[in-house]
């Protein structure tokens, strides 16, 4: 795919013109934690702005009108993305999905935090169905041995199908969409790319991409709105440093 040996360039000039000056790694890195926690917790229904998103963040500060379980959502998703800093070298198991997963829903929902959904549920418009609960621990296996092996696709297209997989089998009651997110900004992390935002405003696209891909197997949307992505950000990344001579 042309637009995938398009990312492999950009990526490649991104290594050459590295590294950024520290101060502005450090407010992209601000603006990321804000502006992915506020878009990914706004796909899911939360009603946080991305300002109320920014004072909980960087404040601390209690937002009115607001439930306890968005504020918290914000502050998980926070945190859940400064975890996959920690977990760059460790190798995709299960109990590092379960242990994002407990991160997304940490005093939200403490039953659910990291544990298998025990029962069924379906996805609201979608027109495929998600994993049963018995085949769950079997499908998750797959997935991670399919990781595993799946060594000769271009990186955005396997952290893309990382995210598709997970969030077909739906393993958990709830915080997948999170968390599928979170595991496809890990992969493209791993492998030099930069982590990527889908933002509420494509969410019908997003949703209608990751049903075509469920129901005919088919994941050319899905890649080419995650590669946009990808692409948007690698050239914003490198609008701000300096050419070399």
């Amino acid at each position: 795919m042309l637009l995938l040996d398009e990312l492999t360039q950009l990526k490649k000039e991104l290594d050459d013109r590295r590294p950024l000056p520290s101060i502005t790694v450090q407010k992209l890195k601000e603006d990321f934690l804000i502006r992915n926690t506020y878009h990914s917790n706004a796909i899911e229904g939360n009603t946080l702005t991305i300002y109320e998103t920014k004072v909980i963040l960087e404040d601390g500060i209690t937002v009115g009108g607001k439930s306890m379980r968005e504020h918290l959502e914000a502050i998980n998703h926070r945190d859940a993305i400064l975890f996959l800093e920690e977990i760059l070298l460790e190798p995709l198991t299960e109990r590092l999905i379960k242990e994002i997963h407990h991160l997304v829903l940490r005093g939200i929902d403490t039953k659910s935090a990291g544990v298998y959904r025990t029962r069924e549920v379906i996805i609201s418009g979608a027109s495929h169905e998600v994993t049963p609960v018995h085949r769950i621990q079997e499908e998750m296996e797959q997935l991670l041995d399919w990781y595993k092996h799946a060594n000769d696709i271009h990186p955005v297209e396997k952290a893309m199908l990382v995210h598709s997989k997970f969030v077909n089998i739906h393993p958990f009651i709830d915080g997948n969409g999170r968390t599928s997110r979170l595991l496809m900004n890990l992969e493209l992390i791993r492998y030099g790319y930069l982590p990527v935002t889908i933002q509420v405003e494509e969410r019908l696209a997003y949703y209608e991409a990751l049903d075509i891909a469920a129901l005919k197997k088919d994941y050319s949307l899905f890649i080419m709105l995650v590669a946009a992505r990808e692409k948007e950000t690698l050239l914003r990344y490198l609008s701000l440093m300096p050419n070399r001579e």
